[in-house]
């Protein structure tokens, strides 16, 4: 095989950001587009010509028309698209996130490892690829840091307009995602917070359900992280603060690093902060410390492209993965135990059972309301209150 031919299953706005860049991809070429939309799929052909168009991904698999598939559809039809896929000998790129819930996502790497371990199965996490997170693993895995005592990520740029959940009837409910910003917006920051520093034992989660918009899924959290060797953290989101933070401070033995604005704050002691505290004889010294200015390569592009291009790198001849499918399971499983945290207002310890979770949420969707055909205006004016559709819902 000299070149992949792909299809891009779920042609919305993700999707059709996808199809833009293919052609940018060496090594590939659009050979199929599905969509169960009649209009998208119709504006997408348009625009596509050459590639032929599916109202079904099962006849698009049937028909062998792809020879990898990179699925942009919504939450619920990432795994089971997946394993359809598997079964006919074709490759995966999923978007994120890998599933709703972890039993989901171990079910389909599970079929992958069992059934079709020759098949290449990743997921579109860019910021992988971005060089300030690159250098930020680096740094991290040198032990520049020693070991780990603190992390905080304030992450609440991920501002959202009501227009923007109203924008597709599955926007926002248990029923079409699965969640909010936990599991729309930050799986990205998840999965980085766990490549960094892998799952904490613990979560204690505090989630505001439509506290914001006029929706019935989580739209801001503060969990607190217990990790096993005794360190804390901290997580903070929303999508309805602006304008928004998006700040990591990592903390370790050897000294502290700072993420922010697409730079890197880098100070390190001489030595080992505990061991200074427990000899030194001074009533208020603190250790020295250096401050390095960390170089950080340029960024070009979204890093959609550079995922797409080694999915077909790894295709054609083996290369490496960015994203393996199964690390995807380790930032699903802590955006998975925050929410379960604050829907069950207790700690949940990790791992948790995966059967337990998908129960709740799959209750919550069978319960869940079309929001686009439901929800009630917005009041304007600048009293502070907004609507909370639903406010109390799985609770």
């Amino acid at each position: 095989m000299d070149k992949v031919r792909l299809a891009v299953v779920g042609t919305g706005i993700m999707g059709q950001a996808h199809l833009g860049h293919m052609k940018e991809v060496q090594g590939a070429e659009v050979t199929a587009v599905c969509d169960t939309d009649p209009e998208t799929l119709k504006k997408v052909s348009e625009e596509y010509p050459e590639a032929k168009a599916y109202d079904n991904h099962r006849r698009l698999i049937a028909d062998g028309a792809a020879d990898g598939v990179l699925i942009a559809t919504p939450h619920y039809f990432h795994p089971p698209i997946a394993i359809d896929c598997f079964k006919k000998g074709i490759h995966v790129l999923s978007e994120k996130p890998i599933a709703v819930h972890t039993k989901g996502a171990k079910k389909a790497v599970r079929f992958h490892k069992k059934h079709a371990a020759n098949l290449v199965y990743t997921v579109m996490f860019m910021s992988r690829t971005y060089p300030v997170w690159t250098k930020a693993k680096s740094i991290l895995d040198s032990g520049r840091l020693g070991e780990i005592r603190r992390v905080s990520w304030i992450i609440t740029n991920w501002f959202r307009t009501q227009a923007y959940y109203d924008s597709s009837g599955w926007r926002a409910t248990w029923g079409g995602e699965g969640g909010g910003v936990l599991l729309n917006q930050c799986p990205h920051n998840l999965d980085l917070l766990t490549w960094f520093t892998g799952l904490p034992r613990r979560v204690t989660a505090d989630i505001a359900i439509g506290k914001y918009h006029g929706i019935e899924v989580e739209d801001e959290v503060s969990a607190l992280l217990e990790y096993e060797n005794g360190a804390t953290g901290q997580f903070v989101t929303t999508t309805g603060e602006a304008p928004g933070t998006n700040r990591l401070e990592i903390v370790g033995d050897l000294g502290r690093m700072v993420v922010e604005n697409g730079k890197i704050d880098l100070l390190t002691t001489a030595s080992s902060v505990q061991v200074f505290c427990d000899t030194s004889r001074e009533l208020f010294a603190a250790p020295g410390f250096e401050r390095e200015e960390v170089e950080i390569a340029p960024r070009f592009g979204t890093g959609h492209k550079e995922i797409v291009q080694n999915f077909v790198n790894a295709i054609l001849r083996g290369e490496d993965l960015i994203v393996k499918a199964e690390e995807a399971i380790q930032g699903l499983a802590l955006g998975n135990a925050m929410l379960m945290s604050g829907l069950k207002k207790r700690p949940v310890e990790i791992p948790f059972d995966d059967d337990e979770y998908a129960c709740m949420i799959e209750k919550m969707a069978a319960r869940s309301v079309s929001r686009k055909a439901t929800r009630k205006p917005m009041p304007s004016g600048n009293s502070g209150k907004a609507h909370h559709l639903n406010r109390t819902r799985g609770n």
